[in-house]
């Protein structure tokens, strides 16, 4: 029986940090964090703090002990998507934590996030360079970690998945009422952006980005068939996902352009993420196509 552990990168920031907090929250699952901008301490401690809400009354387990509990199972490596050797680094690292030889452990829930954006309105604001680093980090970063991650430690067909029996099963955790039911497949979902949206392209702009996040849905739509017909067959598979527009700093400059029930506190979007790719998705209406936070499909 082969058992789950989480992965999210990066986590340093945004996105990646509150989907890290929300998981060890509505989880008991081993998570395996990233960061490339701040050391693993630093990140760990950032990921940490606070996390520990008042205990229910229904909890008999003190708030250290859960606060120890999610300390030992929150690892946090360094990680650079555009470095492909910090990548198999990090890989190596996950490897010796949850071997995935003879079926021990797998990924039960893998999330690349990675992105950077410089709007170009016109051809002549795009800069050789910028546009390099937007396929660097929003393309090939996903694809590196598909490489090195997915489908390393996804399962593999015929592979037996234990998991949680049931939400409250774990005596560390201390808000049971939030614990999530986990699928019976695991998943990898990769960040994308309506604006991957070829269909959907009716104010043009922004070229390397839209480009950048057309490629993230090609290389989820082709991952995922490698898993259905080769690799983890009915035990695994890949999605994309566009969480809307949050407010984070990766979106800061664009706030006055959008309109307010549009624009999104982390925490929700987050919330909104994990019950579309978690609670929702299905292995046969969701593998290998783009969902955005309303669970509608992002066409392509």
């Amino acid at each position: 029986m082969s058992k789950p552990w989480i992965f999210v990168s990066p986590a340093n920031r945004g996105i990646g940090a509150a989907l890290t907090r929300h998981l060890l929250r509505a989880t008991t699952l081993p998570i395996v964090a990233t960061s490339r901008s701040t050391s693993p301490s630093e990140t760990k401690k950032a990921l940490l703090a606070d996390l520990s809400l008042p205990p229910s009354s229904s909890s008999s387990f003190s708030s250290s002990a859960t606060q120890q509990h999610d300390h030992d199972r929150l690892t946090v490596l360094p990680l650079d998507v555009t470095s492909e050797s910090s990548i198999e680094q990090a890989s190596d690292q996950a490897a010796a934590l949850f071997p995935p030889e003879r079926g021990r452990w797998h990924m039960h829930l893998g999330f690349a996030l990675p992105g950077v954006l410089y709007p170009e309105r016109s051809p002549r604001q795009v800069e050789y360079a910028a546009a390099l680093e937007t396929f660097q980090v929003n393309t090939l970063g996903p694809l590196m970690l598909m490489k090195w991650f997915a489908d390393r430690f996804l399962p593999r067909k015929g592979t037996e998945l234990l998991l949680p029996s049931s939400p409250s099963s774990s005596p560390h955790h201390h808000h049971q009422n939030l614990l999530l039911t986990l699928p019976p497949h695991a998943t990898w979902t990769t960040l994308s952006a309506r604006l991957s949206s070829i269909a959907d392209n009716t104010l043009g702009g922004w070229y390397s980005y839209r480009a950048s996040k057309a490629g993230v849905n090609q290389l989820t739509k082709t991952f995922d068939l490698h898993l259905a017909r080769q690799r983890s067959q009915d035990r695994a598979m890949a999605l994309a996902y566009h969480p809307g527009t949050v407010r984070t700093d990766f979106t800061r400059e664009f706030w006055t352009h959008v309109p307010r029930e549009q624009l999104f506190d982390v925490d929700y979007a987050v919330e909104r993420l994990v019950d579309v790719v978690v609670a929702q998705a299905q292995l046969d209406t969701h593998r290998g196509r783009c969902w955005d936070w309303k669970g509608e499909e992002v066409l392509p």
